[in-house]
């Protein structure tokens, strides 16, 4: 998901390589416990399907959590949604975590860093039938939203039917796309104009809801821990002005919210923890302060004076330049997170216009990955990548199909050779760039790579805030330029096929490297209609690396990693490599 997680939003993806990303877990280490730091690529972030004992609450307490007090938040940027909605960043998915539900949910273990899909307002993960085609979820007893009104089933199909009005631009389309088809818009125009009828969302009783897609979908269970597949109450339905104060089905609620200066929360006292089975109410309340600089949130946290003792971040890397001043000081060592995001950066190789696969393996021969490494910040912030798929993803191997691993410093020598036996020497190469120091910086150093190569390449900027609109359009003069993706949840069903589905080709659209390959194209389909998740997860793995063997349409570049510190006051706060995102739901005050 190219927005999802705020690292990769077009405006700010150009300031820092990981600005504000926050994914990851490689080891299933999370803070808290003093083993959150080094994370390597030596295993996938390990992650279960619960049960129905899994999904109920409450949840299991936190050893040695305390209740009261109020807990802390320092932000980089505002809130840019507080309906769940419209939700489709970490930042935001954090937050919400606090006051809204969905159908399933992501359990942390803040002790083991364990992670499990669960029941949240439902009472499991729930049932599939007609091969994934129809799934059906049972609701919880006690469900309220904050008014005391009991939350049903028509709230849930509310919720999902509001997804189709026009003002709804920027949360997941799954379901709506999987009900109703690519157009769903034009289908059906939201719930002013009546109900979708029970062919697509069928409500039976008060506590069942069944939907019927178009399609299989065997993931269907991970698409509703979406923001987006939660109970929302008509009557308090304000449409667009509902973004300034959702109605809460959470542990905490709105008392007061300040765009881009705060937001405050407390008690929700219509919550009832034997429903949920993975959020706490420890604190009485949640202050967070917005739109602070990277430098000072990071040195807050750092020093820890006053209230910041009581503070951390959701989802935003410490700045740059502190990096290693945390790194030296074995102080901060119990309460720094290092661990990685399920995104994967790349540079992509535009097909349309880099067609000799020669010239392709040539790049890669010569790309300089360590350099680039170290100008965004070194191993802190990423890891060298050898393949597509995030350490945090289903069925991740530690592949490296290219060499970009073993030949971390690139080899000017064989690219040069490469290039001379395919008679494509001072082959001309374009590198589009984001216009900020960091990226010229990178720019810089891969043009002259590329040049001691053999090749005659030069760089051209692109303005930073309309970054992925240049890239993303079909016809682009751009020969290069470095992407992003992370997967929706951890199968690799969400990265391939959107960023190499050669069908997927168009202006906006997600594969940057316009790819197309007929027979990798029907491998992706073949793949999606497995409904045993395992096995389609060390498929993707496979079609990704072969992807890369045959074709070469990307360049690994990193896998990306969050790296933080929270205040020494702070008990119970557990890294979600899932959602991206550091866990808010048992964090306490240690007194």
């Amino acid at each position: 998901m190219r927005l999802r997680k705020a690292a990769l939003v077009p405006a700010l993806v150009a300031v820092s390589a990981l600005t504000l990303t926050a994914c990851g877990g490689g080891g299933g280490k999370t803070a808290g416990s003093g083993s959150n730091k080094g994370a390597t690529a030596g295993a996938a972030q390990s992650f279960s399907v619960g049960n129905k004992a899994d999904s109920t609450g409450p949840a299991k307490d936190v050893p040695g959590a305390k209740k009261g007090g109020t807990a802390f938040d320092i932000e980089t940027t505002g809130f840019d949604y507080l309906d769940p909605s419209q939700q489709y960043v970490n930042q935001l998915q954090a937050v919400g975590m606090l006051y809204s539900r969905q159908l399933t949910n992501y359990k942390t273990d803040p002790v083991t860093g364990k992670v499990t899909l669960v029941g949240d307002l439902a009472t499991d993960t729930g049932t599939l039938a007609d091969g994934g085609k129809t799934w059906t979820w049972t609701l919880k007893d006690g469900l309220k939203f904050e008014d005391g009104t009991p939350i049903t089933s028509k709230d849930v199909k509310y919720a999902i039917e509001r997804l189709y009005q026009d003002y709804q631009t920027n949360g997941a389309t799954y379901f709506p796309t999987w009900l109703s088809g690519a157009g769903y818009r034009d289908v059906y125009k939201g719930p002013q104009t009546g109900e979708l009828p029970d062919s697509v969302i069928g409500t039976p009783d008060a506590k069942t809801i069944v939907f019927h897609f178009q399609q299989a979908h065997t993931d269907a269970n991970f698409a509703a821990a979406e923001p987006d597949i939660t109970a929302i109450e008509r009557s308090k339905d304000t449409g667009p002005q509902y973004n300034s104060h959702p109605v809460s089905i959470g542990p905490y609620k709105i008392a007061d919210y300040q765009p881009d200066k705060s937001l405050t929360l407390v008690k929700n006292d219509q919550w009832d923890p034997n429903t949920d089975p993975l959020r706490h109410q420890y604190v009485d309340k949640w202050q967070f302060q917005l739109n602070v600089s990277s430098q000072q949130m990071t040195q807050r946290l750092m020093n820890g004076s006053g209230d910041d003792k009581n503070a951390m971040n959701l989802a935003n890397n410490a700045d740059p330049s502190l990096i290693k001043q945390i790194q030296d000081d074995t102080s901060m060592a119990p309460r720094t997170i290092s661990q990685y995001t399920p995104f994967v950066d790349t540079f992509d190789i535009n097909d349309t216009r880099v067609k000799d696969v020669n010239v392709r393996k040539a790049l890669v021969a010569a790309f300089p990955a360590a350099q680039i490494q170290r100008l965004l910040g070194g191993s802190a912030t990423g890891d060298i990548a050898g393949n597509l798929i995030s350490p945090t993803i289903a069925g991740w191997q530690d592949s490296d199909p290219l060499g970009i691993k073993a030949n971390k410093a690139g080899d000017p020598a064989k690219a040069k050779k490469i290039l001379t036996d395919a008679n494509q020497l001072n082959y001309h190469i374009e590198v589009g760039y984001a216009n900020t120091p960091k990226w010229e910086g990178v720019a810089n150093a891969l043009v002259d790579a590329l040049n001691q190569a053999g090749f005659k390449a030069e760089k051209k900027e692109i303005d930073a805030t309309s970054y992925y609109s240049v890239i993303g359009k079909k016809d682009n003069q751009f020969d290069m330029y470095r992407t992003g993706w992370g997967a929706d949840w951890p199968q690799g069903d969400t990265v391939i096929p959107p960023t190499l589905d050669g069908r997927l080709i168009a202006d906006g659209a997600t594969n940057y490297s316009h790819y197309n390959n007929d027979a990798m194209n029907k491998e992706m389909d073949t793949i999606s209609a497995i409904t045993d998740q395992t096995q389609a997860a060390s498929q993707w793995m496979s079609l990704a690396d072969k992807i890369l063997t045959t074709d070469v349409p990307k360049i690994p570049l990193e896998y990306d990693k969050f790296f933080n510190v929270y205040g020494a006051g702070l008990g119970g706060v557990a890294y979600n490599p899932v959602l991206g995102c550091i866990d808010p739901s048992s964090v306490y005050l240690k007194g």
